[in-house]
């Protein structure tokens, strides 16, 4: 629309300019007549005419003045219209740009309050959980430490003993001080389960055990309240497979291999209390093997 003014305004100018100078000339032309008029050269008709003529260029002039004059105040209310629209576009942007803001501190407002219930949600869990005492893992209470209704219990007391549901078996055996550093991990163990017959005695029931291997797994570093060190022994994996139908608490026998001495040498090694010698393989014996 703009344009389209600027243009109409740019051709009122030049159509003004073009009655002007019409004008201008025919005035002259007027001047030149009345002088010849004067001189008794020219009739007054001729005079009249000329006038005339220069009165249509003036009005004419008159005309094209105003038309330029309403098209440059058209392109100024064209100018201004814009001007209102843009301001109006601007402010219907601001308050889009507003309620887009308001939508937004809305949005951060709700997720607050929801990180806040969650948060809540979640000590209140916790709070739940309390009531309950979970074992960490699957398994089966085998004694109950604190017996009776109404009992106080203090923090860190034990309340239960927990056996769990999936385990390994393993045989715990204890030396004594002495013979503690005669073991070493992976060394070979035999075991006699109790109730496992390799050979039935009839009336000899004490010695109707089967044997089985194994091989040390760990041992601690501290002493037992029997006054003896525990070895821990797992079942050994190039021998039988120990029977499906043990329990843990089930009594056992073990024994280890010692070497074959003199008799003089072991009547010597217990009058003097040194520890038994076990067998171990050293490692010449171990590159015979190798080699072979």
């Amino acid at each position: 629309m703009i344009q389209k003014n600027f243009l109409k305004v740019t051709s009122d100018s030049i159509d003004y300019q073009a009655s002007k100078i019409n004008f201008s000339v025919a005035n002259e032309q007027f001047l030149r007549m009345k002088s010849l008029y004067d001189e008794g050269l020219k009739s007054l008709t001729d005079l009249e005419n000329r006038n005339i003529k220069m009165q249509e260029s003036q009005a004419k002039l008159i005309s094209q003045e105003n038309k330029l004059l309403t098209s440059r105040n058209e392109l100024v209310n064209s100018k201004i219209e814009l001007n209102s629209i843009e301001a109006d576009y601007r402010d219907k942007i601001a308050k889009s740009s507003s309620e887009k803001f308001s939508a937004m501190a809305g949005k951060y407002d709700t997720e607050a309050t929801m990180n806040k219930l969650r948060n809540q949600f979640a000590n209140y869990k916790v709070r739940t959980s309390l009531y309950f005492i979970l074992s960490p893992q699957d398994g089966y209470v085998t004694q109950a430490k604190q017996v009776g209704l109404g009992e106080t219990i203090k923090e860190g007391d034990e309340i239960v003993s927990i056996m769990p549901a999936v385990y390994d078996l393993a045989v715990q055996m204890y030396v004594k001080p002495l013979d503690l550093p005669l073991f070493e991990k992976g060394q070979k163990v035999m075991i006699q389960f109790d109730g496992w017959p390799a050979i039935i005695f009839s009336g000899w029931p004490g010695i109707s055990y089967g044997t089985y291997q194994g091989e040390v797994l760990a041992f601690d570093n501290f002493i037992s309240p029997n006054s003896m060190y525990r070895i821990l022994v797992k079942p050994s994996q190039n021998s039988h497979t120990w029977p499906e139908q043990l329990r843990v608490g089930a009594g056992v026998k073990t024994l280890t291999l010692l070497k074959d001495v003199q008799v003089w040498y072991e009547l010597w090694r217990q009058l003097n209390g040194f520890p038994p010698d076990y067998y171990k393989k050293n490692s010449k014996e171990k590159n015979d093997d190798i080699e072979k």
